[in-house]
């Protein structure tokens, strides 16, 4: 009988280990059916083929992206927690003069924070949550979709393109460098 009781215990054990264990979904997951602290993974490596740099002009400016993808981002979404594989952008831009006028290239903060949060696999489409300049001026998504292998195109929708001298410093620089446009197309390097 001691021997049954252990054996059941063992079992029990095992089960809630493995039932405690963070469940992996395919990145496209809708948020409503992610569980806490889940795993959304590039299990088709999705992701993969928009990492690189990339360039394009608007209005006179170059932007130059560089996307790289993490594995396992901490997401948050205000109710529950989860990781997830993210592409994770970077960029440059540059007036008409060579003059730089925004780089988070090197910039880890999480002020201006630039990555993928859901994947439409049918339409070719990547969606990224942008957090906006200084004082969150400009934060919206965007879209990039994938046209053949060495092309995207953009499509930047802020949703917030103004502040106040009460919510932000009148120091800070709250230009929307990005290009605020749709259909504009990046060529990888």
């Amino acid at each position: 009988m001691k021997t049954m009781k252990i054996m059941y215990s063992v079992v029990c054990l095992i089960f809630n280990i493995l039932s405690c264990s963070a469940q992996t979904l395919p990145i496209n997951t809708p948020l409503k059916d992610i569980p806490n602290n889940a795993h959304l993974k590039d299990i088709n490596n999705e992701l993969g083929q928009y990492v690189g740099t990339y360039k394009a002009n608007f209005n006179g400016n170059e932007i130059t992206l560089y996307i790289s993808k993490q594995e396992d981002k901490l997401e948050n979404s205000g109710q529950k927690s989860y990781y997830m594989d993210a592409l994770i952008v970077k960029y440059i831009v540059k007036n008409s003069s060579g003059t730089t006028l925004q780089d988070t290239q090197n910039n880890n903060s999480n002020n201006i924070e630039f990555y993928s949060y859901y994947t439409r696999t049918n339409q070719n489409t990547i969606i990224f949550y942008y957090g906006g300049t200084n004082c969150h001026v400009g934060w919206g998504d965007i879209y990039l979709k994938k046209i053949n292998a060495t092309q995207i195109s953009w499509e930047y929708r802020p949703d917030d393109i103004s502040t106040t001298s009460q919510s932000c410093p009148n120091n800070l620089d709250t230009t929307i460098y990005l290009p605020e446009t749709k259909d504009l197309i990046f060529t990888k390097q």
